[in-house]
């Protein structure tokens, strides 16, 4: 296989010369039957991937917890997309944290393995906001990435994610690999996982207000006080800032991947009532847990480094959102 060369895309960072021709790429992308995964395919062959070099492994055939799948999907690529993670809400987090921790460390940590064995020209390994401290200055610089405790409810998985960063660092500086560590936050859109325990929270306001108001219910219960902050960013601007890593980021540092457009979770659940068009009253549960009191990222770097902004807003994502589910669901 062949590497990129320092000449052409700089192991130590920075814009390459050209751009990265995709057409004859054979291109791992985990996760791709998914949520994010749907859209960063679309996004591919939209720059010219080969429809039948984009190999999507699938978790009955696949389980990428097990050493030898990781490794055989692996050497047969160019270019790896790391997607593949176990999710879901507050809810799901305190439930399983074990297997949230398991599952997502070992997935990742055995592809980034395979990639170094098989030398392959490109890893990006797409983590998690829940990786940041509980306490992190707002916005959430990169830098502040170490910095603290992740918040309790999501650490295990945020933590999973988060040793991808070290594991890309360490492995760039002992073998050459070529891996990025990309940031997301909060994803939200069409397609989206609709599920009561393992959503997250836009979908799952949007499947309770939906079915309060075919239902003609009087209210609807929402965990948590209200008073915390989220940003959100929309899946297929998220898909667009991953395309833009692969073709243009060659580092190991860490960077996120956001919208800037922050909201508290009242009036956020005010906005999808109201686009939903129900009339009901919302009661909060206080006894649950709120998680994180805030979360907004600082994306000066994806600008700088590889030129991402995100394009939809919150409004016009949350309407695209709702108008499929009623499709959908």
């Amino acid at each position: 296989m062949i590497k990129y060369s320092k000449k052409n895309f700089p192991i130590d960072g920075g814009i390459p010369t050209r751009k990265m021709d995709l057409s004859s790429k054979r291109i791992l992308l985990t996760g791709g039957a998914g949520f994010l995964g749907t859209f960063v395919k679309q996004k591919l062959q939209e720059r010219g991937a080969n429809d039948k070099n984009i190999i999507i492994p699938r978790s009955k055939e696949y389980d990428l917890r097990v050493w030898e799948n990781c490794y055989n999907l692996v050497k047969s690529a160019d270019i790896v997309i790391h997607l593949a993670a176990r999710v879901g809400g507050i809810g799901y987090n305190i439930k399983y944290p074990g297997e949230l921790f398991y599952d997502n460390a070992i997935m990742g940590i055995q592809l980034l393995e395979a990639a170094r064995r098989c030398e392959i020209e490109k890893f990006v390994a797409v983590g998690t906001v829940c990786a940041y401290p509980k306490f992190t200055p707002v916005p959430f610089s990169e830098d502040d990435l170490w910095n603290g405790f992740p918040e309790e409810t999501n650490a295990p998985y945020g933590i999973a994610k988060k040793i991808l960063q070290v594991q890309s660092e360490s492995y760039r500086k002992q073998y050459g690999l070529n891996s990025i560590f990309l940031l997301p936050v909060n994803l939200y859109g069409p397609g989206d996982h609709f599920h009561l325990e393992h959503s997250h929270v836009i979908p799952a306001l949007i499947m309770k207000f939906v079915e309060a108001k075919e239902e003609e219910l009087e209210s609807v219960t929402v965990w948590g006080t209200g008073t915390p902050s989220r940003e959100f960013l929309y899946v297929e601007d998220a898909a667009e800032g991953i395309l833009l890593a692969l073709e243009n980021y060659n580092s190991s540092e860490p960077v996120n991947l956001g919208s800037s457009e922050e909201i508290v979770i009242n009036d956020l659940v005010g906005l999808i009532k109201k686009l939903v068009g129900y009339e009901g009253e919302v009661i909060w549960d206080e006894k649950r847990p709120d998680g994180q009191p805030r979360r907004k990222l600082d994306i000066v770097k994806a600008q700088k480094e590889f030129g991402f902004k995100s394009k939809t807003s919150l409004t016009d994502g949350l309407k695209s959102t709702i108008e499929w589910y009623y499709k959908n669901k």
